[in-house]
């Protein structure tokens, strides 16, 4: 199995997730399992930093896609940011790009992903 490499960080109602490696089926329950406990709210956004996964499959997305699900159930959201090449045209293909946003950068993502919780206050 490759090795998969995931790291969070918490901000003041954002999380954000880094994934270092390839999201395929050998791993979703790796990611999965990692996302349950790294989540700190279940209101909270999620971003998700993809700048380090060359390569996602149908598994891979579906978990973002379950993600995307249970944020929006709960008033949250998730955005991707530094999307790869091959995972940009899984989203293109898919549709997704339609559904969740896309950003340049992790910043751009995080600044996005607040932009709600700012105007609240």
């Amino acid at each position: 199995m490759p090795s998969l490499g995931l790291a969070h960080r918490h901000l003041t109602g954002v999380t954000v997730i880094m994934v270092c490696g390839e999201m395929d089926a050998t791993n979703r329950g790796q990611i999965e399992r990692y996302l349950s406990e790294a989540r700190r709210a279940p209101s909270d956004a999620v971003v998700f930093d993809l700048s380090q996964v060359p390569f996602m499959d149908s598994s891979g997305l579906h978990v973002l896609l379950t993600c995307a699900t249970d944020c929006l159930r709960h008033g949250g959201a998730i955005h991707l940011a530094a999307v790869q090449r091959l995972p940009a045209r899984l989203f293109e293909i898919t549709g997704v790009v339609a559904h969740i946003p896309i950003h340049e950068t992790v910043d751009d993502a995080v600044a996005a992903a607040l932009a709600p919780f700012k105007r609240s206050l």
